[in-house]
């Protein structure tokens, strides 16, 4: 198996483990055949991104235990899918992002110059 790469060509980086990140829920932005929705990008929210998220229909506030989803709030970092994380950039909410974090596959959804806008 190949070592993961980050958005800058370099071993991908821990996200976070409070809350515990990622679709795997290991704290990495890790993706795989499973991962439809390539939870990719590694930010940290804010609540204009949360309120935007919830009225796109995906409600990253509330906790889901049965997903082992605790539930988001301002300042908690998190691995986003990437389509998610270009709408809420094209309208004008995206999240700060943590660019050693995030997996390059977010790279087919948003520029690199895009996420260097919004690193941390």
């Amino acid at each position: 198996m190949r070592e993961a790469r980050n958005v800058l060509g370099e071993p991908l980086q821990l996200c976070c483990n409070a809350p515990r990140t990622g679709y795997y829920r290991d704290g990495y932005c890790h993706t795989g055949d499973l991962d439809f929705g390539l939870h990719v990008v590694c930010a940290r929210v804010t609540a204009e991104f949360l309120e935007y998220t919830k009225l796109q229909g995906n409600d990253l506030s509330t906790p889901v235990p049965q997903y082992q989803f605790p539930g988001l709030k301002p300042g908690d970092c998190w691995c986003l899918c990437a389509s998610r994380w270009k709408e809420a950039f094209d309208a004008g909410c995206a999240p700060q992002v943590n660019l050693a974090a995030t997996h390059a596959r977010a790279l087919e959804f948003v520029s690199l110059n895009e996420l260097k806008q919004h690193a941390i």
